[in-house]
């Protein structure tokens, strides 16, 4: 463990000008603090924080930085509290200590919970202050050294599992990549021991086999850049066994089958001699081919910069190279902490509100409803492959691997993705869910009437725009539901036997037990109270269980958009103008059926459905078709020609049955009303190609099939 006076020193050697006495005041409070509490290996507990203020000074981090780390367990595992904190160590060192404490008191009814609660107020604090981040991958990176000392192999796989999750990931955004690589070893070391052990143990006898392969590889490359003016300094390792493992499961092969286990970085003095020594290495040494990366011309959302290359080095050995100026070196090495300007009063500059990905985590806080979409789509947001595209300005816009133009729209503002119409990606105009490739420049067409579309659900990729949706979503259906709700409440009260008194409806609410007005309006919607029991609640004494009242008024679902609050049936695909009722479940949507369904004679008589009605001028559903058209050449166009004309939009064509003289296709068409859809058939039956024209519904298909 670091002693008192190591620490201060370890600081003045990078920082003449730190608040000495502000560190040795830290080391005191937190040895007193934390007093007799022991560690799982032993050790006082006050030597855990000491360490972790010792990792941070390998940063060079500032004064109150260090301070942070001495005292940021005192909250959560002493009786110290965050007055006293700022009290004695001032307002910065309280609030980066209250980021980075655990809520371990929280009443939470789950892990999931408890993780997610931790992680909301970590990067909340983190998106003021980057530096509660610093403290707390040191924190635990700490912990994850000592983590074989925890007796309990389910606590151990469940950390191990958290910080390959969230904190390794969080490491690489913020460009920490020895942090990363550490925290991913130690986690994989938990989670697959076997394979763990398997992978260090070949990579023995890989040194043993090889000798000094790569200290002989890494002396050529400096002599090559050496004859040509280049002064470089050359290192080599091994990949990490966490790495290594990804790769094999990834690819689906076995270890013997990688052929580029080992890696080297070249660091140069400036970005020319990073280019000049990338040529003069492709020059002796053949590139393996889609290999190649510059991260010097378009870098990392982190700020990363190298170029990367695999070249098939002597004795056909495939080697990756890292070419990088020292500066570049610098912050791949340290990452946000190789920027640090807090002395001179710049944190704004290195703050997380300047990081767009961290602005992204804190929107994905907003919108998400449950604390298993916090973690799903944070570690969406952090851990995925990324890809690059631009903007017509040419700004660089990072992303996962197969994300849309909707989640390029969201990454760069969310106005922007819910107002999205169209997109045209290398000035070609494409559908919304087509994949962005690397290097794709997109354009966003948008429109203020737009509104985010629930469908874009199923093809969206990033956290963001997940959430987002997804809290839309909700907003609507809830909107939607408490709409739907008060319809069948009017229907509910035209059916009780007298006039209701003005306070009826509070007082039905507070019996109910229920928080409001519009809670109350859900509940209905929802099925999750039954009519009766609103019926008795709102004029007690009504008797409405034993003796039902019948339905006197259809409820109008005009207004109420389908998919939301109601879902048309896929059975009998109802349109306006149909004859409509609805199928009413406990916690769904209201399901509408055609009033000759034959699903709904299937249903048994305790089946709860009401009449309901499409309300004046409802406009659009889905219609199936079944046609007949002879087998000659432009009957089909024909056949498309009537539907264009007709103005209905085709959403499915499907060939279910062909002969010699006939063909039969079912049409799904997107039409007005019932008497938009009859105009259409008209046509269809007038036109000479065609033998046949009817609307089809669930059953019927096998005749058509047939026929």
């Amino acid at each position: 463990m670091l002693r008192q006076y190591e620490l201060v020193e370890r600081v003045r050697r990078y920082d003449p000008d730190a608040n000495e006495e502000l560190i040795n005041r830290a080391y005191v409070f937190s040895m007193q603090a934390h007093g007799s509490q022991k560690r799982a290996s032993g050790d006082p507990y006050y030597s855990h924080p000491i360490e972790v203020a010792g990792i941070l000074t390998d940063l060079r981090l500032d004064d109150e930085t260090i301070a942070t780390a001495i005292l940021h367990d005192t909250i959560e595992d002493t009786v110290a509290t965050p007055e006293q904190i700022e009290k004695l160590f001032g307002p910065n060192v309280a609030r980066m200590v209250d980021g980075v404490t655990k809520l371990s008191k929280i009443e939470a009814q789950s892990e999931n919970e408890r993780a997610a609660e931790n992680l909301r107020k970590f990067l909340l604090a983190m998106s003021d202050d980057i530096r509660v981040l610093l403290v707390k991958l040191a924190d635990r990176l700490h912990n994850m050294r000592t983590l074989h000392y925890i007796p309990s192999e389910a606590k151990r796989r469940r950390i191990a599992k958290e910080t390959m999750d969230i904190y390794a990931p969080l490491a690489e955004r913020v460009g920490m990549y020895e942090f990363m690589k550490e925290m991913q070893t130690l986690a994989f070391q938990q989670l697959e021991p076997e394979a763990y052990e398997s992978i260090t143990r070949r990579l023995d006898q890989l040194k043993e086999g090889g000798g000094d392969r790569i200290a002989r590889i890494a002396s050529g490359l400096t002599l090559l850049l050496g004859r040509h003016g280049i002064q470089a300094e050359v290192t080599g390792r091994e990949k990490h066994p966490y790495s290594i493992w990804r790769k094999m499961t990834e690819r689906h092969i076995s270890f013997e089958q990688l052929s580029d286990i080992m890696a080297f970085r070249v660091v140069v003095a400036d970005t020319e001699q990073c280019y000049r020594a990338l040529g003069l290495i492709h020059e002796r040494w053949p590139m393996v081919p889609g290999r190649f990366k510059d991260y010097v011309s378009t870098p990392k959302r982190n700020g990363y910069r190298s170029l990367h290359t695999s070249v098939i080095h002597n004795e056909k050995v495939r080697i990756e190279i890292q070419i990088r100026s020292e500066a570049m070196h610098a912050q791949a090495e340290y990452g946000y902490a190789a920027h640090w300007a807090y002395k001179q009063g710049t944190a704004a500059d290195v703050g997380g509100t300047k990081v767009s990905w961290i602005r992204d985590l804190v929107e994905i806080l907003d919108h998400a409803d449950s604390p298993e979409e916090l973690l799903e789509h944070t570690r969406m947001a952090m851990y995925q492959d990324r890809i690059f595209a631009f903007t017509p300005n040419g700004e660089l816009i990072q992303l996962p691997k197969g994300s849309t133009p909707i989640d390029f729209a969201y990454a760069v503002h969310t106005d922007l993705g819910n107002q999205a119409v169209g997109a045209k990606v290398n000035g070609r105009l494409v559908p919304l869910r087509t994949p962005i490739q690397n290097g794709d420049q997109v354009q966003i067409l948008k429109s203020a009437a737009q509104k985010p579309q629930p469908e874009w659900m199923n093809f969206v990729v990033t956290g963001k725009a997940k959430a987002t949706l997804r809290r839309f979503v909700r907003q609507k259906e809830r909107v939607e539901m408490i709409a739907l709700g008060r319809k069948f409440y009017d229907e509910i009260v035209s059916r009780l036997p007298a006039p209701l008194g003005a306070d009826a409806l509070a007082q039905a609410v507070k019996r109910l037990h229920l928080g409001d007005e519009n809670a109350l309006m859900e509940a209905i919607a929802r099925r999750t109270i039954d009519d009766a029991a609103v019926a008795e609640a709102l004029m007690p004494g009504t008797d409405a269980a034993s003796r039902p009242v019948p339905q006197r008024d259809k409820v109008s679902i005009k207004g109420l958009t389908p998919g939301v609050a109601f879902r048309l049936a896929d059975c009998c695909h109802p349109v306006p103008g149909d004859r409509i009722v609805g199928l009413r479940r406990p916690d769904a949507p209201v399901e509408v059926h055609a009033i000759d369904c034959p699903t709904l004679a299937a249903l048994p008589e305790d089946t709860d459905w009401v009449d309901l009605a499409w309300g004046d001028q409802s406009d659009g559903g889905t219609a199936r078709l079944a046609v007949i058209i002879r087998n000659e050449p432009g009957s089909l166009a024909t056949m498309a020609g009537i539907l264009g004309q007709h103005a209905a939009n085709i959403l499915n064509l499907s060939l279910v049955h062909r002969d010699s003289s006939f063909h039969t296709f079912h049409v799904d068409l997107e039409v007005h009303d019932l008497a938009h859809l009859m105009r259409i058939l008209a046509a269809l039956r007038a036109a000479e190609p065609v033998s046949q024209a009817e609307r089809v519904r669930i059953g019927e298909e096998e005749r058509w099939e047939a026929a």
